[in-house]
């Protein structure tokens, strides 16, 4: 009960090809397609850029206020 077999996800297919449409389909995958390629691209690009942070500062110099002397 928990699987669906082949038949039952073709006909889910079916049924969002008619409501969405084959073209609007398309698109939507060859947008989503084009943005994980750009993401791809993007990290390769931050990998082998120098303008990459080389050095983190070890510390962080946060100076609280006295709150009980009011």
């Amino acid at each position: 009960m928990g699987s669906l077999s082949i038949g039952h996800w073709l006909i889910v297919l079916a049924i969002v090809a008619l409501v969405f449409g084959t073209k609007k389909l398309r698109s939507v995958g060859s947008d989503l397609g084009g943005a994980v390629k750009g993401f791809k691209e993007g990290m390769g690009d931050a990998a082998t850029s120098d303008s990459t942070i080389t050095s983190i500062p070890a510390t962080i110099d946060v100076r609280a206020k006295d709150v009980t002397a009011r």
